[in-house]
């Protein structure tokens, strides 16, 4: 054990303060008191179409791996006009960020690194391995200049380990308020493993998670463990060494973390209301100080947690979480922002906390479903995860429907594991305890993604796979061996990858993609991460770096020190000159999709079908265009079929991206399509009557 058993100097305390996220969030909170701005926007309901109207494609960047040209920072780049030209061409209009404020820790006076890509803020400014203020500043305006917007980040589940929480462990003033942390008696110290030199914490077993429970000390064990891993993290719960606070006094806390030990949960139910202060700080922070737009609540499902009589504590799908993402998600729109969530709940969970909370949500419902479809070439899972969005009432228009980001390939299927795990569902023609289907799909997704069939890609934890889109689809092709691949294999690869692009981009809602898509990354080796890897986090592997625009392309490292990705496509501006290339099909489906703006569309119907392969999506076009149609073959085989479209008028059928006339919808609704495999295509049926109203 290293305890930290000297009282703390007044000099450190104050060097501590004027780190602190807390404190600068108090000084914000003084220029908006008794403001007339802060009552000139709604804010008690979400505003998706809203939201999306703002800004409908989005580029999502992982700063981390953007390479840039000698001597430029990551916000230099990501302000240059050389990247806006690139991006506006394709059709972007908002550029997400990723987190960019310092994070990691603070032991003793010395910073210490991130422990997860920066989602462990520990303070409001800018990290500087990425630039600084200014740059993000004129970042913001420079995107204005090209009509786009910027999204930030706000983390409302957790900090990192810096300034706030070493004056909460030091006991200062209402500090300890700001996190789900306990101090434990002296007498039931020797419930607590001894702290390894060197460190500061020590995870519990569940035995001393129980039986601090018992003691009435903490909530208990939660529902599931995030990044569970034996021997590194087996609970929700660390305990620090001992510490001496500002009043004299040793202490040893426990305290509370969804996710990795250096990330210290915040309590959202505290009578210093702390936690509420500092993120709504932060929110401000970044709208008004920064220039951005929008802000993504990330984690946001994770804000109250309570005991309860039997089983594990109650900590997803909480009331006080849909209560604290009112509060945020209102402040946001207040100032005239919006917010969306990336929350891999149930989609019960979901839909609730859309009511009054972030205006979008990341399309967690059908992203591990849309995989599956593709690689087992049967749409089911898929269809029913669609009709379970319906059947929540959750409008296609409030999600985010992504590529790859920056996470792994989530296989957790949350909405099977928890609530709906005794609930049955039908599946391959037999019923399914939700908790047996989720398991089922899991196995195929992994043996197909994993292993000796596809071996550059890496199981993460027990949450997913690390992979790139482009490496799923390798998988999906059977291809096992990505140096072997021939101009023929590319070609299928970027197929398949423009499929994936219709499905995401030709329905409602923000469609949004990564450098890694626009590029074609391949996951990195392991061995080419392998410091990185080293606790477990295999997602290294994806976030290999990429030049965009062929800033400097004979950089082997992005100016964080990811290893360069091998990649399919090659940069933006390379491929736009060349009509077939992955950015020019890209360009013309976004062109299209701004021009008949499908992303205001109303999502009517998922028609029956007979092929497992298709899937049919039918919108109604905003401003009477008409009905459109995104038909879709997951599989390889090509579909000849004829399938009924209820409630919409007769009138001729035009495919929308060649600009063709490809016949007439009969007057009995019936409808003849082909497609080869994997295509896709967007059909406009101009009918002289309105369609039905949105399911």
């Amino acid at each position: 054990m290293s305890p930290r058993t000297e009282r703390p100097q007044p000099e450190y305390v104050e060097w501590l303060l004027g780190q602190s996220m807390l404190r600068c969030a108090r000084g914000l909170a003084h220029h908006y008191s008794g403001q007339s701005r802060m009552w000139m926007h709604p804010y008690a309901e979400t505003r998706p179409r809203a939201a999306s109207a703002l800004a409908s494609v989005w580029f999502t960047a992982y700063p981390a791996s953007i390479v840039t040209a000698e001597g430029t920072s990551v916000l230099a780049t990501l302000g240059s006009d050389s990247f806006w030209r690139a991006l506006s061409t394709l059709g972007v209009q908002g550029v997400h960020m990723g987190p960019m404020k310092v994070s990691g820790g603070i032991r003793d006076r010395k910073h210490t690194p991130t422990v997860d890509g920066n989602f462990d803020r520990i303070s409001f400014d800018i990290d500087p391995i990425y630039g600084t203020q200014d740059e993000f500043m004129t970042m913001c305006r420079v995107a204005a200049a090209h009509n786009s917007i910027v999204i930030d980040d706000v983390i409302p589940s957790h900090t990192g380990k810096g300034a706030d929480f070493r004056l909460a462990e030091l006991a200062y003033e209402d500090y300890p308020g700001l996190y789900h942390m306990v101090a434990i008696r002296d007498e039931d110290w020797p419930l607590l493993p001894d702290v390894l030199e060197g460190r500061h914490a020590v995870n519990l077993d569940p035995k001393t998670v129980d039986a601090l429970r018992d003691k009435n000390y903490i909530v208990g064990q939660l529902s599931r463990v995030i990044f569970f891993e034996p021997g590194v993290k087996e609970t929700d719960w660390s305990a620090t060494d001992v510490v001496v606070g500002v009043d004299g006094v040793a202490r040893r806390w426990v305290y509370l973390h969804y996710f990795k030990e250096g990330q210290p949960a915040l309590n959202w139910l505290d009578p210093s209301f702390a936690a509420q202060q500092m993120i709504v700080g932060d929110a401000l922070h970044s709208l008004d100080v920064l220039g951005a737009r929008g802000l993504r609540l990330d984690a946001n499902g994770f804000l109250g947690v309570e005991k309860r009589a039997n089983g594990p504590a109650w900590s997803e799908g909480h009331p006080l979480s849909i209560v604290g993402n009112q509060i945020i998600a209102g402040m946001v729109r207040k100032a005239g922002g919006f917010s969306f969530q990336e929350l891999n709940l149930t989609v019960d969970d979901i839909a609730a906390m859309s009511h009054g909370g972030a205006d979008l949500s990341y399309d967690f419902i059908t992203r591990p479903a849309y995989h599956h479809a593709l690689l087992t070439g049967d749409t089911e899972f898929l269809r029913l995860m669609l009709h379970t969005m319906h059947d929540a009432k959750i409008d296609p228009a409030s999600l985010i429907h992504a590529m790859q980001n920056h996470d792994e390939l989530t296989l957790e299927l949350v909405h099977f594991w928890t609530r709906h795990a005794k609930d049955t569902y039908t599946f391959g023609g037999q019923t399914w305890p939700g908790e047996v289907l989720r398991e089922h799909i899991r196995d195929v997704m992994y043996e197909k993604l994993t292993g000796a069939n596809a071996p550059y890609n890496q199981r993460f934890v027990t949450n997913g796979v690390a992979c790139t889109t482009a490496s799923v689809i390798a998988a999906a092709l059977g291809f096992q061996d990505l140096d072997g691949l021939t101009d023929d294999d590319r070609a299928a690869i970027q197929k398949v990858h423009l499929l994936l692009v219709m499905y995401n981009a030709f329905q409602p809602g923000v469609f949004a993609i990564s450098g890694w898509d626009l590029v074609g990354a391949l996951p990195l080796p392991m061995s080419d991460v392998s410091e990185l890897v080293a606790d477990g986090d295999t997602r290294w592997i994806e976030r290999g770096a990429y030049d965009l625009v062929s800033l400097n392309p004979d950089a082997t490292l992005s100016s964080a020190g990811l290893p360069k990705a091998r990649t399919l496509y090659g940069p933006v501006d390379e491929q736009l000159k060349h009509p077939e290339s992955f950015a020019s099909h890209l360009q013309r489906l976004l062109a299209v999709r701004q021009a008949y703006g499908i992303h205001r569309a109303h999502q009517l119907a998922l028609p029956k079908v007979q092929h497992p392969a298709l899937l049919v999506m039918v919108h109604d076009l905003p401003g009477g265009r008409g009905t459109q149609l995104t038909v879709l073959n997951f599989g390889p085989t090509p579909i000849d079929e004829t399938f009924t479209l209820a409630n919409v008028a007769p009138g001729p059928v035009v495919d929308m991206v060649k600009e063709t006339l490809e016949g007439d919808l009969s007057e009995n609704g019936e409808l003849t399509i082909h497609l080869d495999g994997y295509e896709g295509l967007s059909l406009r049926i101009v009918s002289a009557l309105p369609s039905m109203p949105p399911v």
